[in-house]
């Protein structure tokens, strides 16, 4: 007899009972296993009670606080210090808005979420990253408001901000320190001040004075300092005012070199599926 070139012990002979009990076990004993340990692992799941849902892993406040504002006052104001944000008297629109950093013609919804208004108190937990910050207020939506939304890709009417002809008109100033842009309004005169603002963030504040979305297509990089005064009478128009205030399009030409180049631009539209009047309880 041929060799196979391995070494086998062999086995002792042996009669038709213990063959045929030596093939009953081989056929049972694969799959008597799985049953019993499916059977087992079942046993364990009773035994441990339900098993436990998927983590949360959403941003989130350490705690909240919302509460219905019915003082009729037209005032509002927001305070991120101190490791905790303050939205005073905020529309729940408003709210919305900042928990996806939208404009208000990108979010669309129920009419009534611009008249009711809430006072929110939240403490942000230790080390919070800055970009977190809004997605904690969405889930604070979600979870109190049980907000829903789904996105709608559109290409709309807008602005593209470009440089115009006689070129950029402002120095890049040190990106260090503290940065932001404060508005205030005096009777027919919007004044518009920024500290260490990007062209980005330039085009972010524009969109919102027209109530209309604008890119920023300059392809200037850095930030500035500067201060842009111009008419509200109508913000969509390159005319001045009776008393030779200059509109948005001819103030930000003649302080940045900037112009507002009509076009259709494509936006991110936010559409709210579902969303609560009244919060759930604090």
């Amino acid at each position: 007899m041929k060799s196979s070139g391995r070494f086998e012990k062999e086995s002792p002979k042996r009669g038709p009972l213990e063959i045929r009990l030596k093939i009953m076990q081989r056929t049972w004993l694969p799959t008597a296993l799985p049953i019993a340990v499916v059977f087992s692992g079942a046993i364990a799941a009773l035994v441990a009670g339900r098993p436990a849902q998927a983590q949360d892993t959403r941003p989130a406040y350490e705690v909240a606080s919302i509460k219905p504002n019915e003082s009729g006052s037209g005032s509002s104001r927001t305070d991120g210090s101190k490791g905790q944000v303050v939205f005073i008297n905020q529309t729940l629109k408003r709210l919305i808005e900042r928990a996806y950093a939208a404009k208000p013609f990108q979010v669309t919804g129920p009419g009534w979420m611009a008249d009711v208004r809430f006072d929110v108190v939240a403490k942000y937990p230790a080390n919070t990253n800055k970009n977190d910050r809004p997605l904690m207020l969405r889930t604070l939506l979600e979870d109190r408001f049980k907000l829903a939304v789904h996105h709608e890709a559109k290409d709309i009417p807008g602005y593209a901000l470009v440089v115009a002809k006689g070129g950029f008109k402002l120095k890049p100033v040190e990106p260090n320190g503290s940065s932001g842009t404060t508005s205030g309004n005096s009777g027919r005169v919007r004044t518009l001040s920024a500290k260490k603002s990007s062209m980005a963030a330039l085009a972010d504040d524009v969109a919102r004075s027209l109530g209309q979305m604008v890119v920023d297509k300059t392809g200037i990089e850095g930030v500035y300092d500067f201060e842009l005064r111009f008419t509200t009478d109508d913000l969509s128009s390159n005319a001045s005012d009776m008393d030779g205030f200059p509109s948005l399009f001819t103030a930000l030409m003649d302080t940045l070199g900037l112009r507002l180049q009509p076009e259709k631009v494509p936006v991110d539209i936010i559409v709210i599926d579902h969303l609560e009047r009244i919060p759930t309880d604090n």
